[in-house]
């Protein structure tokens, strides 16, 4: 599919998501008063994922690798497929589209992988049931060679939903900013894009109503939406009806580009983990949705603990405002995450970061979004020992996690080993590596007592001297659900 701007009439667009459902039997009934129990946790039995198209340029290089965590009692059969997001033919007959991978896990476990290249690669909805549902992942990591947004893309397919936040976008002259929406329904999504600057909402007259078509993805460029050029930009989506996946793909003529991904949802405290250790320039941008002021304290959690970031020891959010704080070689040789807590007040934000790594025209962007903890389990896909490494940081109290390595696309066996995050660190994890590995592998962290951890995962490729690399935060995987146990009781029927 290739780029195309929103004109008065259609405006629709591309990324990823995944929903899950879970079903379950009601057991039998049994001799007693009670006529419900206390709910169980049950593993998911269908997920849906919707993946971005990944580049407009010719010189793109894809990779998607699917992968599922083992899961107890989610059965050993399971099925799990990505499609073109081709929309419908007037007759209702589904349309193709060249360009599309095939990725077919066998098990869960194993992870699966398929390279495509060029332009014409679409956005992409997929579906996995039975054993593979729990946890499914799809990495999309994507190289450019040259061009605006040259370097290291990634993002990965996450959920649809009905509201999505980007701190971090821009409207720059050196940038070409993207928002994608896809729409992995049978039925019609309506849509409206607010953009919000330094000062405020943003004039637009074409981003309200925007119907986004069954099945269907299409790139939306922000400066369409608005005559304003302005660097820092927050990006609000929300879904009148149905419901759609978005992501921000973000290209700069200078630095390199990345897919930004949505921020966690408004909270007073946020953390933004895993910044790398060789970080040159690091640009916080905090957006306050409500009515109130946010003023928030910055703190960096180190390997050996918390500090204040010189000169950027607190930072004030207006309220509807788009605010910047420049941190700099904040890292300082060390990885790090970035924690927001409010300094009065508990007022709720959104934010991410822009990261640089390298120097002069050797330099190359990405983004790390506010995030959810990893909860009970998260998994990344697309990883080697020598490009990848992992983050963990515990703000609060220590936690015990444990790390799994899975069996190699291309072969070896599953390793797991344990590890102590202490309390206020961010520790860069030598993570364990597939016994006998061939090809890449997954990594799936598990927490296993203490305070809440938060997570990313960096991968890294140097290409013509530029240090390339993209970040993926490590959310909860939701792969569980709560499920209550229930018996019959046919007292109700003579109430």
């Amino acid at each position: 599919m290739k780029r195309t701007t929103l004109s008065l009439f259609a405006g629709t667009a591309a990324l990823a998501a995944v929903t899950a459902f879970a079903s379950a039997s009601p057991p039998q009934a049994t001799a007693t008063a009670s006529t419900a129990r206390a709910a169980t946790r049950q593993p998911v039995a269908r997920s849906t994922l919707v993946c971005p198209e990944p580049s407009s340029s010719d010189l793109a290089d894809t990779t998607y690798t699917s992968f599922t965590p083992v899961t107890e009692g989610a059965g050993s059969s399971g099925k799990a497929q990505l499609a073109a997001a081709d929309g419908q033919s007037e007759d209702g007959s589904k349309t193709s589209k060249s360009g599309a991978p095939s990725v077919n896990p066998k098990e869960a476990g194993t992870p699966a992988t398929d390279d495509v290249t060029g332009a014409d690669t679409p956005a992409l909805v997929g579906t996995a049931t039975g054993s593979l549902a729990p946890g499914w992942t799809v990495q999309e990591t994507t190289s450019v060679a040259a061009g605006a947004g040259r370097g290291l893309l990634g993002t990965d397919c996450t959920a649809p939903d009905t509201e999505f936040w980007f701190p971090g976008a821009s409207l720059a002259g050196s940038r070409t900013d993207y928002v994608d929406l896809t729409n992995p329904d049978d039925s019609a999504a309506v849509v409206d894009i607010q953009l919000y600057g330094k000062n405020g909402v943003l004039d637009s007259t074409v981003s309200d109503g925007i119907t986004v078509k069954p099945d269907t993805s299409e790139p939306i460029l922000l400066s369409t939406l608005t005559d304003a050029t302005e660097t820092d930009v927050t990006v609000h989506v929300t879904v009148r009806s149905g419901r759609v996946g978005a992501v921000v793909q973000a290209l700069d003529d200078n630095v390199g580009g990345d897919f930004l991904a949505a921020s966690a949802d408004p909270a007073s405290t946020l953390v933004l983990p895993g910044i790398p250790a060789d970080a040159t320039d690091v640009r916080l941008i905090a957006f306050a949705p409500g009515s109130d002021d946010a003023d928030l304290k910055l703190r960096l959690a180190s390997p050996n603990g918390s500090i204040t970031p010189a000169g950027n020891e607190t930072l004030t959010v207006k309220s509807g405002m788009t605010a910047v704080a420049d941190l700099g070689a904040v890292t300082r040789g060390e990885a790090g995450s970035l924690i927001l807590s409010p300094s009065d007040g508990s007022v709720p934000v959104v934010a991410a970061l822009q990261v640089v790594r390298g120097k002069g025209a050797d330099r190359e962007t990405a983004f790390i979004p506010a995030t959810a903890p990893v909860g009970t389990r998260a998994s990344v896909a697309d990883n080697s020992a020598k490009d990848s490494s992992l983050a963990l940081t515990a703000p609060g109290a220590a936690a015990k996690v444990r790390i799994t390595a899975s069996a190699g696309s291309e072969g070896g066996t599953a390793v797991s080993k344990e590890y102590t995050i202490a309390a206020g660190t961010t520790q860069n994890v030598t993570a364990p590596v597939p016994t006998g590995a061939k090809g890449t592998y997954a990594l799936t962290v598990e927490q296993l007592s203490g305070g809440n951890v938060y997570g990313s995962r960096t991968l890294k490729a140097t290409s013509d001297g530029v240090p390339a690399f993209t970040i993926q935060t490590l959310p909860d995987d939701r792969g569980m659900v709560e499920v209550p146990e229930t018996q019959e009781d046919l007292s109700v029927l003579l109430k």
